[in-house]
């Protein structure tokens, strides 16, 4: 079994789409798969996460918005040794080009939309999406001969979509080993948001709730990473100047051992999101035995019935009186909880587990005879 997933970017500023979809390449190779990535190189502000054999990178394209690139449809051309395609996220080329070169070829394709058909994502830049749908992507969509959904509520917009096919629910894969555990115990708690800056993340909520919280919070530290759109983030600023709050510290864009130093700090993270397809950062702060607190918008009920978190409404008294639970915590039961959730991480979304999921659905998709798997719907 050869495969070849297609992406168009590895940087890290990507963030979650980056880091997981190297994580499953590397497990699948772990279990023996001979897989490859085809991707662009990292643009000059931004760093590609790896330059090992199995990534096979172009020269990025001169228009991101499309990506259209003549070298990588040449690549596609000349490497047809593949029994299987994975495409990653829509509207670019790289992926569509992948959907063609399996269409022309009679090849079987998976498409995994990484949340970009959630009615949110769908309304960002509509009409570009709109002509994207028209002129390419639903032909490829349609022709898919699978889908890779990561929650059960991305499956569900798949079906509202009115995409028919079968879907595989399987999670994002996360180098456990990569994370170290948060060892000692800790006095002065301290509160953490990592990711892009920007308005579906709910921060204004965040905010709100920490100077509602201020008998509690008062004694501790949220602290915001990342960077994101610069008047959003000056918003922010002013709303945290308005209620004259002193501990709430902004990092900008961390990256490699300064983010692990922060984040080796935190006592719990925080997730705001309005809504989240996956939300990398979760299980990346749970394999580190960082508890974390997240909205309903995202999918991690898990928080609660594995006793590491909360996973709570995005209403401003919930979140509130949440992070006020929290600080409040005995530090023996914060570590339990810690320990909860990289025991969570470990059964269910290490890069072990999850790559092994996908090579039983990649048998699957191929053998046209084994047993559905569990994992794989077929409504």
């Amino acid at each position: 079994m050869k495969v070849l997933q297609v992406i168009s970017g590895m940087g890290l500023k990507s963030g979650g789409p980056t880091t997981c979809t190297y994580n499953l390449l590397k497990g699948l190779q772990d279990n023996n798969v001979e897989a490859d990535l085809l991707t662009f190189d990292a643009e000059a502000d931004d760093e590609i996460i790896s330059r090992e054999s199995f990534m096979k990178i172009l020269t990025p394209p001169k228009s991101p918005r499309y990506g259209y690139s003549k070298e990588l449809k040449e690549w596609l051309e000349t490497h047809s040794d593949y029994d299987l395609y994975h495409t990653n996220a829509l509207w670019q080329y790289a992926s569509h080009a992948a959907a063609v070169s399996a269409q022309k070829q009679g090849k079987p394709y998976v498409i995994s939309a990484h949340g970009m058909l959630y009615p949110e994502g769908l309304k960002k830049s509509k009409w570009f999406k709109k002509l994207a749908l028209g002129l390419f992507q639903k032909k490829d969509l349609v022709k898919a001969t699978v889908f890779h959904a990561t929650s059960a509520k991305e499956m569900m917009y798949l079906r509202e979509f009115g995409l028919t096919q079968p879907v595989a629910v399987i999670p994002n894969a996360i180098d456990v080993n990569a994370f170290s555990k948060i060892e000692s115990k800790q006095t002065h708690r301290k509160i953490g948001f990592l990711g892009r800056l920007a308005p579906i993340k709910n921060l204004e909520l965040l905010i709100e709730a920490w100077a509602k919280s201020k008998e509690t919070t008062q004694n501790a530290e949220l602290v915001i990473i990342g960077d994101g759109d610069e008047v959003y983030v000056e918003q922010l600023k002013n709303l945290i100047k308005v209620h004259n709050i002193d501990n709430i510290t902004f990092t900008g864009f961390l990256s490699g051992k300064a983010q692990e130093k922060v984040m080796q700090q935190l006592s719990y993270l925080v997730l705001p999101s309005k809504s989240e397809n996956f939300g990398m950062v979760v299980p990346e702060a749970l394999a580190r035995e960082i508890p974390v607190i997240a909205s309903k918008g995202t999918p991690w009920e898990e928080l609660n019935t594995e006793h590491c978190g909360w996973w709570i409404d995005s209403e401003l008294s919930i979140l509130s009186h949440t992070i006020a639970e929290a600080l409040s915590l005995d530090e023996t039961k914060r570590l339990e909880m810690g320990k909860n959730g990289r025991a969570l991480v470990e059964n269910k979304y290490s890069k072990k587990a999850v790559s092994e999921m996908m090579t039983i659905f990649y048998e699957w998709i191929l053998s046209k005879t084994k047993e559905l798997p569990s994992f794989v719907h077929l409504k």
